[in-house]
């Protein structure tokens, strides 16, 4: 028992460094499909690998202690050169590690490029995706649907249980498009659209985030998805259109210079101006017009600068 109590000490030292984090682990708290197959992926992952580790460590304790030095030692060859057999064994092992853990993150991968196979089997004509443009900005989000003609800033309402296909995109530098709960990251990059698929299954706010880091502030660039009922987001929707200020784009030109923003809401959006998809210079353009130079961060002028900016961008949306 002595001889097992260092590697009991590890081993218990290691699983209270581990769990010690699991407190708000949303990932494994998924509210929609594309979370929750990537949540099974990463469960069977992690299961397969701590398989692998009980094996190894049972065979290191064996090893260790059928061949330690002992008098009458028996089994032991010193003039032994190798095994033939045991040299294919452990070659073959890895690559059936490989291809087990390969084929089903290959299979994921692929599969996740479409809409959520569980709302297309719902017979409703409305299931079909809902397309919002998601813009990354320094240091905000600005969400566009096209097919309602509204835009909002720093948060996003979807309807509940209808996949909903996001066309990212940055104005400048590569960000990181990630709703925890509802499924994994995928980069927004100036000067191309890429594509991503949700769906919340549940009513509710999940936090969103600029996962990549893009500087001083990419912590605060976060962002709220509600999901809602279908009749509750069509309402919003058309009060959206009739109720709130058009986007002019004095306004978003502003927003295009780096800072905070609090959430807006807009009856127009931005697309007749600008598509960053095939417009990757645009916000730099734009900051050269508005005569914008970039200061040290974390120097005086950088601070002063920055809460220049924020006042800024809200006396914009109280215009």
């Amino acid at each position: 028992m002595r001889r097992l109590k260092p590697f009991l000490t590890f081993g218990l030292m290691l699983a209270v460094v581990m769990l010690s984090g699991c407190s708000d682990m949303v990932v494994l708290d998924p509210k929609g499909p594309v979370g929750q197959q990537q949540k099974d992926l990463i469960m069977y992952s992690i299961g397969f690998m701590a398989f692998i580790l009980v094996v190894v460590y049972a065979l290191f304790t064996f090893i260790v202690y059928k061949y330690r030095d002992h008098k009458n030692h028996k089994g032991y060859d010193p003039d032994n050169e190798g095994s033939h057999l045991l040299e294919t064994i452990w070659w073959i092992i890895p690559i059936i590690i490989v291809i087990a853990l390969a084929i089903p993150t290959i299979k994921l991968n692929y599969s996740l490029e479409k809409a959520p196979i569980a709302a297309k089997e719902k017979a409703d004509a409305k299931k079909d995706p809902l397309v919002i443009n998601a813009t990354a900005v320094d240091w905000k989000w600005i969400f566009t649907y096209p097919e309602q003609g509204i835009e909002t800033v720093n948060y996003v309402n979807i309807p509940e249980d209808r996949p909903v296909l996001f066309k990212l995109t940055s104005a400048e530098a590569m960000a990181s498009f990630w709703v925890p709960q509802l499924g994994g990251q995928k980069y927004a990059m100036a000067g191309m659209e890429t594509k991503l698929y949700l769906q919340a299954d549940e009513q509710g706010t999940y936090e969103g985030r600029n996962s990549n880091f893009t500087g001083e502030g990419f912590t605060n660039q976060t962002f709220d998805v509600k999901s809602v009922s279908e009749s509750a987001f069509d309402k919003w929707a058309a009060n959206t259109k009739s109720k709130a200020p058009k986007l002019t784009k004095d306004q978003y030109d502003k927003l295009m210079l780096p800072g905070y923003t609090k959430e807006m809401t807009f009856s127009s959006t931005h697309l007749g101006w600008v598509n960053h998809a095939k417009e990757a210079d645009y916000a730099l353009n734009v900051r050269e017009k508005l005569g914008y130079k970039q200061e040290v961060p974390h120097s005086k002028k950088g601070k002063e600068q920055r809460e220049e900016l924020e006042k800024s961008h809200e006396e914009s949306h109280a215009q």
